[in-house]
């Protein structure tokens, strides 16, 4: 069975968590975006509720489950908004399912590896822990525990074999690119490639901010995705549709859950 959660009324904002991550990630968020959107917020096969999801976590079969996922509660178009692994995720989808996609938001996106070993990444996790928010701690022990160290492992090494560089010329949605200026784990640098790669892009870097921006500096985030969300289309909307590869866990049912009245 498949949990989300709906909050607010109108066009509908998709929120993607990242590795380890839950949709209890965007809390700092969610408020803000559901005073002008119907926000909808999911935990990826692994992880948060979706914990016991019981097939092997493959990267590009995730992708396309947000897909399938959307066309069966009835999105047919959404803006996402994607941290991290789930930047790389909305870039797949982005890439290669462009008439889904009105609005793209990438917070320190993932796909452009700068070392092929998760022992590459030790330091620079180890220092992106000195730029956490405290209250943050909290959260991300938890949702690492309910993930488990097997779940991770598997995310993290999937993600090593990725490289989105050949597909960043297939998006067409506008694209806003957030990163935190003290991301030492998915650094600035990379969304200058970005930024250079995707035509119709933005780049803003949050100071006082690591790589969970969206939670470290929560009242520029939310304001600044508000503000491009809003802006006018300068081209039309793609209407490319290219074949999904099959995924795994495409029968399943779904839990829709609101907010309390």
């Amino acid at each position: 069975m498949v949990h989300y959660r709906v909050v607010g009324q109108g066009e509908p904002i998709i929120l993607i968590h990242g590795l380890s991550g839950s949709s209890r990630w965007w809390v700092r968020n969610v408020p803000s975006l559901a005073k002008h959107y119907q926000v909808y917020l999911i935990d990826l096969p692994g992880f948060g509720t979706m914990r016991h999801f019981h097939t092997r976590f493959m990267l590009d079969e995730v992708s396309s489950w947000v897909i399938l996922w959307m066309k069966a509660v009835g999105i047919s178009r959404a803006h996402l908004i994607g941290h991290s692994m789930g930047g790389y995720i909305c870039i797949w989808i982005a890439a290669h399912q462009p008439e889904v996609v009105d609005r793209l938001v990438l917070v320190s996106p993932t796909g452009i590896p700068r070392v092929r070993s998760l022992l590459g990444y030790a330091i620079p996790l180890i220092v992106a822990t000195r730029y956490l928010t405290p209250s943050f701690f909290p959260i991300l022990l938890y949702d690492a525990l309910r993930a488990g160290p097997l779940t991770l492992l598997r995310a993290a090494q999937d993600l090593l074999t990725k490289d989105v560089r050949d597909s960043l010329h297939s998006i067409v949605a506008p694209t806003l690119l957030i990163w935190g200026e003290d991301d030492t784990l998915v650094p600035p640098s990379l969304g200058d490639i970005l930024h250079q790669e995707i035509a119709h892009s933005q780049f803003m870097a949050l100071k006082k901010a690591g790589h969970v921006s969206m939670f470290d500096q929560p009242q520029r985030f939310n304001a600044a995705v508000l503000t491009f969300l809003a802006e006018e289309p300068q081209h039309p909307p793609a209407k490319i549709a290219v074949p999904l590869p099959p995924a795994s866990g495409a029968n399943y049912s779904l839990h829709r859950e609101l907010p309390p009245q």
